[in-house]
């Protein structure tokens, strides 16, 4: 434990704390010749352990003026899990439902089916360090990698205003990429892609993209939130003269993820029902040793002094309130 104060000069005090050795705390009584008194081996240590007590009361409160606290420390751990980033689809199509139309009654739009179910993921995921960002026609950074739970479930929530613009998945992949940029590899890389469309890549994009899964290591998942009679990415669907990027670009932004140099996994879902399981195979996979730095934030220390102070204090009055007066 680092211990540090923050105002050093009032530490000049301290020798304060050795007054009560050089001063009796009780009354003194005086006696004709002390050797006619037997010796007490009891009220001796009960008076050196007051005198002690005194002497931490006066220590206490010093260093709680002085502002004793723990500086920032980083600890590093060992769990069970992955580097996770979470890219959530925030264009506006993503507040309609799964039906294709804005939601009614009990009706969830599958970005709040996606947050729902995000958020039950990370309550499950206790060792995964993970960050947020979203896109839409820009990348938008939410959250670095972390592991404290209640700032990425706050991320999570955060993304529930209104969709804006189209699906720019290229700038959302590049901007979930930079999150391991620069970091060293201890543990399974991946980016969880939460989207219910696509646009077509340039092939400047792709060749960006290969690179970057290639040489940073990342793993994939896909979750396609599939509208109600559209297009699927698993197959083509009409005429084969209709299968291409423009017509089909889902279909064949999942043809691009299949030729990376890295593990992909995509699901489809068609309804809030269908997201669970995609859920569940994803925090059944992702379960590889871990290793992390935990940042332990500074923490005050002042008040232990001062509680400190106050019992000790209580105690130096019950035995001052025990004092008997003798009688001449």
């Amino acid at each position: 434990m680092n211990l540090a104060v923050a105002h050093p000069w009032v530490l000049t005090l301290l020798p304060l704390a050795f007054l009560p050795f050089y001063s009796s705390l009780f009354r003194s009584q005086p006696y004709p010749w002390v050797e006619l008194i037997p010796r007490d081996v009891i009220s001796t240590a009960i008076g050196h352990t007051l005198r002690v007590i005194a002497a931490l009361v006066i220590a206490s409160l010093i260093l709680g003026i002085a502002g004793l606290h723990r500086v920032e420390q980083t600890v590093q751990r060992i769990g069970r899990g992955a580097h996770t980033v979470l890219l959530l689809d925030r264009s506006s199509s993503m507040d309609h439902s799964f039906a294709g139309h804005p939601p009614s009654g009990e009706e969830e739009s599958k970005a709040q089916a996606a947050r729902r179910l995000l958020l039950e993921f990370v309550a499950r995921r206790k060792s995964d360090l993970i960050g947020v960002a979203s896109f839409s026609t820009s990348a938008m950074f939410v959250l670095p990698l972390s592991e404290h739970r209640e700032a990425i479930e706050a991320a999570i929530r955060a993304m529930d205003t209104p969709g804006l613009g189209l699906t720019n998945i290229a700038k959302g992949l590049a901007m979930a990429l930079s999150f391991f940029q620069g970091r060293p590899y201890t543990g399974s890389r991946v980016i969880v892609l939460v989207s219910d469309g696509a646009t077509e890549l340039d092939h400047r994009s792709q060749a960006n993209l290969r690179k970057g899964f290639k040489e940073l290591g990342v793993g994939l998942y896909w979750i396609y939130l599939r509208t109600a009679n559209s297009p699927g990415i698993f197959e083509a669907r009409g005429r084969p003269s209709g299968d291409t990027a423009d017509g089909l670009p889902e279909r064949h932004l999942h043809v691009f993820f299949n030729s990376l140099e890295t593990p992909y996994s995509p699901y489809e879902a068609e309804n809030p029902q269908a997201l669970e399981p995609a859920i569940a195979d994803l925090d059944a996979l992702e379960n590889l040793p871990l290793r992390y730095a935990e940042h332990i934030p500074r923490g005050d220390l002042s008040g232990w002094c001062y509680g400190l102070a106050f019992g000790a204090l209580a105690v130096l009055l019950g035995a001052k309130l025990a004092e008997v007066r003798a009688w001449r």
